[in-house]
């Protein structure tokens, strides 16, 4: 029985890939995504603090935009007392609806991800025209607002039809964060004889589907950041190793979650001399300089 395929990727597995190391001779690269979204109010998608009830949903759309109105900033002020760079992943409708969110993270020098125009939509339900605009439109605006094209790119929703690496790299793209398949960078094949780097992105150590989903508490979600380092840090001897983190300001931003999250992160801190804190634009950088065929 032959199963359908995407054929982006061959299967490599894990042991006997080629070696190498991250700068410095570091083995695991470690880095932090901050989701900055913003939501259509009284339609569209959005994650519920609560069942949500007829629209407009005030309760979860409330609760929600507590994470760019204070959430985040107090999740800035950690950041910037450990000294921890970011990836700010964010959604167009923010430059309109909380631009001095990204500007602070511009000015902190943290690298802007693209991330669709709100986490409403999906892109994926598109057709090949509409999800080329909804890409095209998020490109411009954060390429004119940041005054540079940003290099990766995270569906809203994780969301990607069967062309989205096609479309993503013939817009200029050198990397997706979308896939979680992997504790190392995949080359994905595109159309035409184009390829876009894969970087890995976490769905388990992902305050989304840890909190939302699962309902694990906040003491619990900061073991598992804890938990993943330390035995990162340990199988990383072996080969170099990604490890993401994905937070998202109305959850992890609430103070009760917000004490438990900087315990995770004082735990990485005081380890940054073992460890590569990065973007996963640096990781996909550092990727493009090694030698043909090291990345599988």
């Amino acid at each position: 029985m032959e199963l359908s395929t995407h054929d982006r990727y061959d299967y490599v597995p894990l042991r006997g890939r080629t070696d190498y190391s991250w700068p410095d001779g570091q083995r695991l690269a470690v880095y932090l995504a901050l989701n900055l979204e913003h939501f259509s109010f009284g339609e569209g998608l959005g994650a519920e603090l609560a069942p949500g009830g007829p629209q407009p949903d005030v309760l979860n759309f409330a609760w929600r935009d507590y994470g760019n109105r204070v959430g985040a900033w107090y999740m800035l002020e950690a950041f910037d007392a450990l000294g921890l760079p970011l990836a700010a992943l964010v959604n167009s409708a923010m430059y309109d609806h909380a631009p001095q969110l990204v500007a602070a993270c511009r000015a902190r020098g943290d690298e802007i991800v693209g991330h669709g125009r709100t986490n409403s939509e999906r892109q994926g339900v598109l057709d090949e025209m509409a999800e080329r605009q909804l890409i095209g439109e998020a490109t411009a605006r954060l390429t004119r607002e940041e005054r540079r094209a940003p290099e990766g790119w995270l569906g809203p929703w994780i969301s990607q039809s069967a062309r989205t690496p096609d479309l993503l790299a013939e817009a200029g793209y050198r990397y997706l964060l979308d896939w979680c398949m992997d504790d190392q960078p995949i080359w994905f094949r595109c159309r035409d004889g184009g390829r876009i780097l894969s970087v890995p992105y976490p769905q388990e150590v992902n305050d989304i589907p840890a909190i939302v989903a699962r309902k694990m508490d906040a003491d619990a979600f900061a073991d598992m950041i804890v938990d993943q380092f330390d035995e990162m840090l340990e199988l990383s001897c072996e080969r170099p190793l990604v490890m993401g983190v994905a937070l998202h300001a109305y959850l992890v931003g609430q103070p009760h979650r917000l004490r438990h999250l900087k315990r995770a992160l004082r735990h990485v801190a005081s380890h940054r001399d073992k460890i590569w804190l990065t973007t996963p634009g640096a990781i996909a950088r550092h990727c493009m300089t090694l030698p043909p065929g090291t990345v599988p």
